[in-house]
């Protein structure tokens, strides 16, 4: 049972595989088989890309199942149509491009399955790709907030300098008024003489100033922390909106180009396996000889080509008897007097009806 469904995987031609030996259906079902495990190689290899796209196994397992008999379905042709010659290099020269096709066929399976060979490597540069896409997106985003947070913040500064230089001509004039009466500098007379009031009044005026100042500071100062604060949260909100675009950065190509960058020569050595096995139907068609399922083959094909070709000189044949002796019956038709009256008759009788149908014809016109 088994060995009847590789042979029928193999599409060879089984009524003529029965009349063969046990070896031919050995070979032939060891054909099939190949065909039908790159099949099901090529469903888990498209069922594991599609799941990486679709994130959803059933429609993964749908479509992998199509491109999985779309395979085999490709396979069992290229096989089946592949015929053994007389020459090495003919058969060669027929099977190059199937041997091509095949090629493509084993790119298209090997590179999902590398994908999943090599998962493990493959998230880790995908990890430090989206961590260096995280940092970048935030020195972006931060490009549109810095400027208007540094000109607050030397607003801030501005304001606190324009404080403390007030406080210190304050606390200078502070200075001035208590040593005038102690009487260490100005007029050096100790006691609170008209001096000491021009200067002490001076001092309470800056200083109510000062506190003004302060007040007036002080505010602004409040009024730019929120609106700094308000930029902060824009900006962490920013990038909490963007960093699900980062997150989701796993798709298939992106894993396809992550995998470029990995060694090649363990994708090479996985991409020659899946040629092996997609070819070897066909290398194993080439380089085997000719058995008697071949020659067996062989033989219908020539005796339906031989009837074919006899059925048609035979069509050829008949259509030249029979023109031929169309051609005599109507020579001696045409000599006959009888039928030349006859004929004389009816083209008579023809062209009378014309003329009436046309003198009709005119009378009701007019």
């Amino acid at each position: 049972m088994l060995q009847r469904f590789f042979i029928f995987c193999s599409g060879a031609d089984t009524d003529i595989l029965e009349q063969c030996s046990a070896g031919e259906k050995t070979k032939y079902a060891g054909i099939g088989a190949t065909v039908f495990f790159t099949a099901v190689m090529a469903t888990i290899a498209a069922s594991y890309a599609l799941f990486t796209v679709f994130d959803n196994i059933f429609t993964a397992i749908f479509f992998g199942l199509i491109w999985g008999l779309l395979i085999f379905n490709l396979d069992r042709f290229i096989v089946s149509t592949l015929k053994k010659r007389d020459q090495f290099f003919d058969e060669l020269l027929q099977a190059s491009p199937r041997i091509l096709l095949a090629i493509i066929i084993a790119v298209v399976i090997s590179k999902p399955l590398e994908l999943k060979i090599f998962e493990k490597e493959i998230n880790q540069l995908l990890l430090e790709e989206k961590n260096d896409m995280t940092l970048a997106n935030k020195d972006q985003l931060a490009l549109q907030y810095t400027p208007a947070v540094e000109a607050l913040q030397q607003e801030n500064e501005s304001l606190k300098n324009e404080i403390t230089d007030k406080e210190a001509e304050v606390n200078a004039l502070y200075e001035t008024y208590i040593s005038e009466a102690e009487g260490r500098k100005g007029t050096e007379i100790v006691g609170k003489g008209p001096v000491y009031k021009e200067k002490r009044e001076k001092h309470d005026a800056e200083l109510a100033a000062l506190q003004e100042l302060r007040k007036t500071n002080s505010e602004k100062l409040a009024a730019n922390e929120a609106q700094m604060a308000q930029l902060a949260s824009a900006y962490e909100t920013k990038v909490a909106e963007t960093q699900p675009v980062i997150d989701g950065f796993d798709g298939l190509m992106a894993r396809v180009n992550a995998l470029g960058k990995l060694p090649w020569l363990p994708s090479l050595f996985l991409f020659l396996l899946f040629l092996a096995i997609e070819t070897s139907p066909i290398i194993a068609k080439l380089l085997s000889p000719k058995g008697s399922y071949d020659l067996k083959l062989a033989e219908q094909e020539g005796a339906v080509a031989s009837w074919v070709a006899q059925q048609k000189a035979q069509r050829e044949v008949l259509v030249t008897t029979d023109r031929e002796m169309n051609n005599r019956v109507y020579a001696d038709i045409a000599e006959e007097d009888e039928l030349y009256q006859y004929k004389r008759k009816k083209a008579r009788e023809l062209m009378q009806l014309q003329a009436d149908a046309f003198y009709k014809k005119q009378q009701r016109v007019l």
